[in-house]
């Protein structure tokens, strides 16, 4: 793993050209089961599986979109602050401002190659299937995504894929359960698929503070509300959801790339 430009990218010291993938990963609410809001009962873990390529033109493109209308690339995009227009947001306040912004963030969203996996919990239901769970849904929650990443990237019939996946840091004790799930997925795999698949593309993990700019955690900030509320509200109007539908991983006409459990 080598440090460049603030960002680091996963090296596979072997013969032969890889293609090499990033699934960002962030969230929609909370991951504990002990006390569970019941405006937002779901748990949302979104994963945005790109092509390090792709990356790079996402990178400029969030860059050129904020010196645009902050004249620095340090803001970090995150959703809850956009939608209450806090802190750099308030510049939101302006209709017309707030008109062209979402116009901007949408067709960098709909005109990048990028593909959306998402793993939706409904706690108080996961709560009467499987009880509590040591309280923390999120490794049940990476599992399926991380599954879901395997079948898209075999899809792609490259001959050799590398995966690095870039999670936000939640505490040094969290990161290192979180780790030591992936290792054991990738020792021993899940109920559906073995170990040797998930070793074959590498799914290293890394992790990032909150503090660091990272493009891809941003837009995967981004996606995971709109689809939390089409989980609660699945009925109600949500144009956000829709914009990034087409981005859902699909497989048969199905949305294999969003699954909601139980």
């Amino acid at each position: 793993m080598l440090p460049i430009g603030g960002l680091y990218v996963f090296c596979v010291i072997t013969k032969g050209k890889y293609m090499r993938y990033k699934l960002l990963l962030d969230e929609s609410g909370d991951h504990g089961l002990n006390k569970i809001d019941p405006g937002f009962p779901v748990f949302v873990l979104c994963g945005v599986l790109i092509s390090n390529r792709e990356y790079r033109k996402l990178k400029v493109k969030l860059m050129s979109l904020k010196l645009k209308y902050w004249n620095s690339d340090n803001v970090i995009l995150h959703s809850r602050d956009i939608r209450k227009c806090y802190n750099e947001f308030a510049l939101l306040f302006d209709l017309g401002i707030k008109e062209r912004f979402y116009s901007d963030l949408n067709t960098i969203m709909t005109e990048l190659d990028y593909t959306v996996i998402a793993s939706a919990i409904k706690k108080e239901k996961f709560i009467q299937c499987h009880g509590k769970l040591k309280d923390d849904v999120y490794e049940v929650a990476l599992s399926f995504v991380m599954e879901r990443a395997l079948f898209c990237l075999e899809g792609k019939k490259e001959d050799k894929v590398a995966l690095e996946i870039g999670i936000e840091k939640r505490g040094q004790k969290e990161d290192r359960k979180l780790a030591t799930h992936i290792a054991a997925i990738r020792n021993n795999g899940t109920y559906y698929v073995r170990g040797n698949r998930f070793r074959n593309i590498g799914a290293e993990p890394h992790f990032f503070s909150k503090k660091e700019n990272i493009s891809g955690l941003q837009i995967a900030d981004l996606l995971a509300y709109p689809i939390a509320r089409k989980i609660i509200s699945p009925e109600s109007k949500n144009p956000a959801f829709e914009l990034i539908k087409p981005k859902i991983y699909q497989k048969d006409g199905k949305l294999h790339g969003l699954k909601i459990f139980p």
